[in-house]
């Protein structure tokens, strides 16, 4: 194993402990509770396909004439990845963004989808983020959560955009919601079975085997270069302490609407 990776690793443990051990997951105890937190989630859910883009543009070939870009390997992985979460299978067998499908999961679930809903419009009309989040109302920490990505985004650097992907992401919560959703009451359960399908996708598409292939090729793009290293550590560290931000914002509304009830 490559000493600078097990660095970071030891580096950000902390921080994905902190999210790993959030007190979101023992808060969420009612669909009321899941549709709060998934208000927030969604915003992560569609940053991520922005973040695998840029990926791809940057690891492949997108235009014309085609040429061959890097490594035949991380093409693969970029593509499979791109396949299975811009062009996946929906619980009825429709072929569906991981996106879409999780907005049909907040539908059946009852969530709002006003926010997200607002935020796409306007970012379709304006193309702009700064435009479509005002018009949107999104909470400070969703606004600096997708501000974070999209500067990893922006930075058209492939070995930070491919260190976030690999250590910053989604690998974080299905596991532990598949648990939660699990515990739901018969009723409840009924109204969160696409978020389930959503999750066992996530888990059975993003396994061991994308992992693995993407941590060979974060190590691929950084090489020896230490100064790589150092910047994607440090990038990696913010985007998680992001993520706690938004956890910590979903987990005080969901804590102050029970208190109201």
């Amino acid at each position: 194993m490559n000493a600078r990776f097990e660095q970071l690793n030891k580096h950000i443990a902390p921080l994905r402990e902190q999210i790993i051990h959030h007190a979101i997951y023992q808060e969420i105890t009612t669909l009321a509770d899941l549709q709060i937190f998934m208000k927030y989630h969604v915003f992560a859910v569609w940053d991520f396909m922005s973040l695998l883009k840029s990926l791809q543009m940057n690891l492949t070939c997108v235009e014309t004439p085609w040429l061959p870009v890097g490594d035949a390997n991380t093409r693969y992985l970029i593509n499979e990845i791109v396949v299975g979460e811009e062009s996946d299978i929906d619980h009825l067998g429709n072929r569906i963004s991981h996106f879409e499908l999780y907005l049909n999961a907040m539908k059946q679930a009852g969530a709002d989808t006003n926010q997200i809903n607002r935020f796409i419009e306007n970012l379709k009309i304006y193309k702009s983020l700064t435009i479509a989040f005002e018009h949107a109302n999104v909470p400070d920490a969703v606004r600096e959560f997708v501000e974070q990505t999209f500067f990893v985004v922006n930075s058209n650097k492939a070995f930070l955009q491919a260190a976030v992907f690999t250590f910053g992401r989604e690998d974080l919560i299905p596991d532990m919601f598949l648990s939660i959703v699990n515990q739901f009451s018969v009723e409840e359960s009924a109204k969160a079975s696409i978020f389930k399908y959503y999750l066992e996708r996530h888990i059975e598409i993003d396994g061991d085997h994308h992992s693995h292939l993407a941590i060979e090729m974060t190590q691929n793009l950084c090489g020896d270069d230490i100064d790589k290293w150092e910047e994607l550590t440090k990038t990696v560290a913010e985007s998680l302490q992001m993520r706690i931000k938004l956890w910590d914002a979903a987990y005080q509304e969901i804590c102050t609407a029970k208190k109201i009830a």
